[in-house]
């Protein structure tokens, strides 16, 4: 128990220190990190598949774990070798200065938290540790003498009968225990103290709703409501900020002032660059509907959703600057030191990519990026979205591989041609006859043309495709499956883009490039 109580007493002073130095200098937030950034991609991939948007909760809760572990042992230790136990938190604490200065733009200040967490987990080992081996201790000879042979006296009775102290390990005990309650204590308060602080420090949800976006210079018409079938069961075509999915390496989100806000863009450029939100949003707004999918998506998966976002041009911006003949990569750097790289001709070869300041009419969420985040299309994410965006740097692939790239990634993340089945939904039971099958698909910036279902590997029939929005978007699609007859039987899909090239049959993981192969579910007709 004393090494526990040792180590949440870390862990509480690590927090409070924090709140000065920034949520994510926190040692178990640093730690985890850096745990993510050292894991193998195949265990990335492995965490996201698992556990999907509860793999960060996951990582924490096994670092805690990991630290109780260590702590129970630093307490069996102390018991006997105080210095030995007390070094397992400084161990703690070390690496957590490591891990904290092993991110991207650290300066000594982060390492701050660490620093105070393996000193205060240490210093409390040590002193309940002695607090143990006191009450641990046998009682005197003297002691038990005098107890045997004056049972009377006034050492041991009071005039009321009552014993008038209690025996030196007794009081130990409840010393230990009072020493411990309170350690825990302090440990609590100084915690969560030390994370209220943080948010009061950086309560960015006040700033975020007195942002006042401007208008776009030409606002997009509504979407026509033929672009969605009215099919119970089928995805929303746009989806809501609040089921945007999220895939990203942030244990904490970052909180960016947008007054504090400022986007350089720099490297291979004539004139340099630096605007501030300010400047951002006096520029010529656009708006851009656009269907974003992650590269972890899984065939049929849930990691891709459509939105309208609000931004600046980024080719307009990049031919400001004036872009330098031979670049050929626009890296975005996160503010958390995350790196995106975009193939540059790609950003210049007329699409409508943004610096985006909202989605869905809404100032961009937090967890999407606030204050501004770049959006291209015909890209996964990790090579074209960088959320909390503060830096853009024109370079060349020769020279700079990003964050993904390092890891094995292919280093252009082009979207492939992807489909789903929505309805029925797997392992659903319906009636026999015709049934309603719909779905999505897409191929960002390429566009779907058509899509083709087929039950029971038996011929391929054209399912009938939703208002085409645009090649930005994916497209929705019905079929109607006459004769379904009773049993068991399975559904495939495959889509065309608009060049004619049909989504490829052969089954590839995530890695290195995005996931192919056909969708399919399985239904019972009764």
């Amino acid at each position: 128990m004393t090494g526990l109580a040792a180590a949440a007493a870390a862990i509480g002073v690590g927090e409070a220190v924090a709140a000065f130095t920034g949520p994510g200098t926190a040692p178990v937030y640093a730690v985890g990190s850096a745990a993510i950034d050292l894991t193998p991609t195949p265990l990335k991939e492995y965490a996201i598949r698992t556990f999907g948007t509860d793999d960060k909760p996951v990582l924490l809760g096994g670092i805690h774990l990991t630290m109780a572990l260590l702590a129970v042992l630093a307490g069996l230790l102390a018991l006997h070798r105080p210095v030995l136990g007390a070094a397992v938190l400084v161990l703690f604490g070390g690496v957590g200065v490591r891990a904290a200065l092993s991110r991207p733009g650290a300066t000594l200040v982060d390492a701050a938290p660490a620093v105070a967490a393996g000193v205060a987990g240490a210093c409390t080992l040590f002193l309940l540790a002695r607090l143990l081996r006191a009450a641990a201790a046998p009682r005197t000879a003297d002691t038990r003498t005098d107890a045997a042979d004056h049972p009377g006296s006034p050492a041991t009775t009071s005039h009321g009968g009552e014993p008038a102290h209690q025996p030196t390990g007794v009081t130990g005990r409840r010393t230990l225990l009072v020493a411990t309650g309170g350690t825990i204590a302090f440990a609590a308060s100084t915690g969560f103290g030390g994370r209220a602080l943080s948010d009061s420090r950086n309560d960015i949800v006040a700033v975020r709703a007195a942002v006042r976006l401007p208008p776009p210079t030409a606002p997009l018409p509504p979407l026509p409501a033929a672009v969605h079938p009215a099919v119970p069961g089928l995805s929303s075509f746009t989806t809501p900020n609040s089921d945007f999915y999220r895939v990203d390496t942030a244990l904490t989100l970052p909180r960016i002032d947008p007054r504090h806000w400022a986007l350089r863009i720099h490297g291979m450029v004539d004139h340099p660059l630096l605007l501030t939100f300010d400047d951002l949003l006096h520029l010529p707004l656009e708006e851009l509907d656009h269907t974003l999918s992650c590269v972890s998506n899984e065939v049929g998966g849930h990691y891709v959703g459509t939105t309208r976002w609000l931004g600046a041009s980024l080719p307009a911006l990049l031919r400001r600057a004036g872009v330098k003949p031979g670049a050929d990569q626009l890296v975005g750097r996160s503010q958390d030191g995350m790196t995106i790289g975009t193939p540059l001709e790609s950003v210049l070869d007329g699409r409508r990519a943004l610096l985006a300041v909202a989605m869905n009419g809404e100032v961009l969420p937090v967890a999407h990026g606030f204050p501004c985040r770049t959006v291209v299309p015909g890209f996964y994410g990790y090579t074209s979205a960088t959320k909390w965006l503060v830096d853009l740097n024109v370079t060349t692939f020769a020279a700079y591989e990003p964050y993904w790239v390092r890891r094995g990634w292919d280093r252009r993340g082009e979207v492939r041609t992807a489909s789903r089945i929505e309805v029925p939904a797997p392992f659903a039971r319906v009636p026999a006859g015709d049934v309603t099958v719909a779905g999505t698909a897409w191929a960002t910036h390429r566009g779907i043309a058509a899509v083709e279902l087929r039950v029971d590997g038996g011929p391929w029939q054209t399912a009938q495709p939703a208002a085409d929005a645009g090649p930005d978007l994916w497209r929705q699609w019905t079929h109607t499956w006459s004769g379904a007859t009773p049993g068991t039987h399975r559904i495939e899909v495959r889509a065309a883009d608009a060049s004619g090239a049909v989504q490829t049959e052969q089954r590839a993981a995530p890695y290195p490039a995005g996931a192919t192969g056909w969708h399919s579910t399985v239904v019972t007709v009764t």
